[in-house]
């Protein structure tokens, strides 16, 4: 399903355009459109199925089309941890950049700056606030903190923070909001404890169950660890090794697109791109040339990750890390088809590990990782994460196309 069918606003489209989001997700399919009807929601999704964007991008949608009161707290996203506020903080960034939307990251762990940061936000007003139960306790016990035109409440990873012990903590949160308010709730598991917190918040709630597709066993999965500068020369080195047939690169922006099919022309691949700038007359002459065997190599954005139809694709390399688990499997998938074997590499700087172990978590099993021949020198280290989310200070995001 295309996000256009969603009837989203346009600015609004024109944020996941620039995410790269061209197909929901099956949690996306199923819960937009319930929380654009104003539907409490029960949702059985885990991390990497599109949960985040599943709840995003309806909430901002309804900010931006339906009145609401400003220099007020109009939503509340609570999640266990702070890695997650951020994340989800830096996803909702990319989403409302065209729009007016505001937001804050609120977690512990700061500094005073940050604490008085949060402060000013809760109190003058924001659209939309990410926040870990601690923190937001402590802001409340202080008392300038007014929930009482809250809108929309989000209780992300719930069962990850009842197992935290944070029971007590999100009911007296609730306490100070408004009952007349839109709930939605996300958790990989159902136990005891989360229908009992659910139908105490829940009015006559959607329950969706999601459960994340896995990549075919006949695919050969492998990482290499390197950093960004080892990239390009490592992907040549790979396609030099062995005659592959048709083989299909997956980039995250357009920009690394251009630069990587240019790198390998100038190094005589038979190699052409896909990505949005392209006139769509020039994307399926591409694509066909691709399917037809007269081109060898295929540079893509997601945009091929979920409608390319093409059954003898010998190799998939991931030249980013994916946004999620959902597509990496989809990216990964494009291989082994039709019963064929298949193989899929993944380059890893030392900035993308954070995101390459959450998709490991998600497969439930670690991905084999290669081994950097030694001329490309020195490698990351496994383990050693650069790139956990980094603490963003308070901002609206009203910018200008």
């Amino acid at each position: 399903m295309d996000f256009y069918n969603f009837g989203f606003n346009d600015d609004l489209l024109d944020g996941i355009d620039a995410m790269g989001y061209t197909t929901a997700t099956p949690v996306q399919e199923q819960v937009i459109p319930s929380i654009i009807a104003g539907r409490d929601i029960i949702a059985a999704a885990q991390t990497g199925t599109g949960k985040t964007a599943a709840f995003l991008l309806p909430v901002i949608h309804k900010l931006i089309t339906e009145p609401h009161p400003e220099h007020k707290i109009n939503s509340m996203i609570i999640v266990p941890t702070r890695e997650l506020a951020v994340q989800i903080a830096q996803t909702l960034e990319g989403i409302a950049y065209y729009t007016s939307i505001s937001s804050i990251a609120v977690y512990g762990g700061g500094s005073g700056t940050l604490f008085a940061a949060e402060r000013k936000a809760l109190v003058t007003g924001c659209d939309i606030v990410i926040c870990t139960p601690g923190r937001m306790i402590s802001h409340l016990n202080m008392g300038y903190v007014k929930l009482d035109s809250l809108r929309y409440l989000i209780l992300d990873e719930a069962d990850r923070m009842l197992d935290m012990g944070f029971f007590e903590d999100l009911i007296k949160i609730i306490s100070y909001m408004p009952k007349d308010r839109q709930n939605l709730m996300f958790s990989a598991t159902m136990p005891p404890a989360m229908r009992k917190l659910a139908n105490s918040i829940l009015q006559n709630p959607v329950e969706i169950n999601i459960a994340i597709s896995k990549p075919p066993e006949q695919i050969v999965q492998q990482a290499y660890w390197v950093f960004d500068g080892q990239k390009i020369p490592l992907v040549k080195h790979i396609l030099k090794q062995q005659q592959w047939g048709s083989v299909l690169i997956f980039c995250s922006s357009k920009l690394s697109v251009k630069k990587l099919c240019e790198e390998l022309k100038r190094s005589k691949f038979s190699v052409d791109q896909i990505q949005s700038d392209l006139e769509q007359e020039k994307r399926e002459q591409v694509l066909l040339d691709f399917k037809n065997h007269k081109l060898k190599i295929l540079v893509a954005t997601d945009i091929l990750s979920r409608g390319i139809d093409i059954e003898d694709i010998d190799l998939v390399i991931n030249f980013d890390v994916p946004h999620d688990g959902e597509d990496y499997i989809h990216r990964i998938g494009r291989t082994a088809r039709a019963a064929t074997k298949g193989t899929a590499l993944t380059l890893v700087s030392e900035h993308e590990q954070y995101k390459f172990v959450r998709i490991e978590k998600l497969l439930g099993k670690e991905v084999t990782k290669a081994e950097v021949p030694e001329e490309f020198g020195p490698t990351p280290v496994l383990g050693e994460q650069s790139d956990k989310p980094k603490k963003k200070k308070y901002s609206k995001f009203k910018k200008k196309k």
